[in-house]
């Protein structure tokens, strides 16, 4: 019969800040992935060069952090992302920071920071499988014993689960954990997309008018049924065959599936602002002097480098202004403009679904697991970390983040519970 102290389903980026710890910790662990290789989805953040954390105080990364970051007060307190950094750097890989607080590894490869975590692993004598899925986990009354594998069952008083959401199915995130979990009675809230393109039916998008188009510190809004802003978020945005991309985007979008889930799918609204430095009237202004300067020439001509001349003949072509000479242009003309620029409409019908996104958002409900130490509230010795809880975070370090301290506090305390629990007779199980 082959027994541990702490088994680890899962070897992505919590999983193995969890066997790692539990194996500082003096347990005697087993880290179980059904991929060839551990870290498989870690190597592809951040662009293959891996956006390992955020150089920002606990608050500003829990602010970042918008599905339930608050959750994360506890574990932050034991472990958070300088500790992330001093693990990396004392261990001989070095992280240099970028724009936003961005952390990466100098040799900027994703595979850098992997192998760190695979020589910690094996320096500190975790087994582990590959190849192997976990059918099940084993539990007798409120108690867990261990995991049934295809051929074997292997016993241990505590088992974390740290399989994932089902973003790049390809890495093996196919939600396997949330089966497993649900079969021990936790509650899985709906899973949705989140840092996700946004795909629209505007004829702009269908048209392809502004497709290729990236601008550059801009503000984009989600509005409610109401026309009120829910998240407005001011950086990069790209526009898309099929709707919006970049940043700012990838912000708004889990936002507008909670929506679509509120609204029964309707379409929603978002409202994307091209000078958010700038009040109406001082974009009223600005267009005025413009046009003041160049009076002898068109309208199109006088604005030329306001915006992008794609845009500009798309507004101008909106606001019926395109034919006008700058000396024709009224007052009203000019507040026409200036509205259309602040107050630009484009609807959502929905994102890219959660395979083609970067994070998935809902999840084991946190309700049911403790804050301090990951651990199930409905099943003694099993625990949670990383993307299968239902926290989300934007991209910039923060979900790496919050997978690697969630995965130390499961790791830490699943080991310490391990000392002391005595399994129950296995015969029966």
């Amino acid at each position: 019969m082959k027994s541990f102290d702490v088994i680890v389903v899962g070897a992505g980026t919590s999983g193995m800040m969890a066997a790692i710890a539990a194996a500082k910790s003096g347990s005697n662990t087993l880290l179980i992935e059904k991929n060839k290789r551990v870290g498989k989805k870690l190597l592809l953040t951040g662009g293959g060069r891996c956006n390992v954390t955020n150089n920002r105080p606990a608050d500003e990364i829990i602010a970042h952090i918008p599905g339930n970051g608050k959750f994360l007060y506890s574990a932050f307190s034991q472990f958070n992302n300088y500790d992330i950094m001093e693990f990396f750097e004392s261990n001989g890989t070095h992280l240099k920071e970028e724009d936003h607080g961005r952390m990466f590894p100098v040799t900027d490869r994703s595979k850098t920071i992997v192998e760190t975590l695979f020589n910690q692993l094996e320096q500190l004598g975790v087994t582990i499988y590959t190849e192997a899925k976990v059918e099940k986990i084993l539990r007798k009354e409120d108690q867990v014993i261990g995991v049934s594998l295809e051929h074997e069952k292997i016993y241990a008083p505590c088992v974390i689960l740290t399989t994932g959401g089902r973003t790049y199915p390809s890495t093996g995130s196919t939600g396997d954990g949330y089966k497993l979990a649900k079969r021990l009675g936790h509650t899985i809230s709906p899973l949705y997309a989140t840092e996700s393109p946004i795909i629209s039916d505007d004829d702009l998008i269908k048209e392809k008018t502004l497709q290729g188009l990236s601008l550059q510190d801009v503000s984009l809004s989600v509005l409610n049924s109401k026309g009120k802003i829910i998240v407005e978020h001011q950086m990069d945005l790209l526009f898309t065959h099929f709707g919006l991309s970049g940043p700012a985007a990838l912000r708004c979008s889990s936002f507008i599936n909670q929506e679509l889930v509120k609204n029964q799918q309707k379409p929603v609204t978002l409202q994307l602002d091209i000078f958010p430095q700038k009040s109406a009237a001082e974009l009223n202004n600005e267009i005025k002097k413009k046009l003041l300067e160049h009076s002898e020439k068109s309208l199109k001509n006088a604005l030329k480098n306001l915006v992008p001349e794609r845009l500009l003949d798309f507004v101008l072509t909106e606001t019926k202004l395109s034919d006008y000479q700058s000396k024709q242009v009224l007052e009203q003309h000019i507040n026409q403009l200036t509205n259309y620029l602040k107050t630009f409409r484009i609807t959502a019908t929905k994102t890219l679904p959660i395979e083609k996104s970067f994070v998935t958002g809902g999840g084991i409900s946190l309700k049911e697991i403790q804050p301090k130490t990951m651990e199930s509230k409905l099943v003694n010795g099993l625990f949670f970390a990383g993307e299968l809880l239902d926290i989300n975070g934007y991209t910039g370090g923060y979900n790496v983040t919050a997978a690697f301290v969630t995965g130390h506090v499961a790791g830490t305390h699943a080991a310490s519970i391990a000392e002391y629990t005595y399994l129950p007779s296995l015969e029966q199980e």
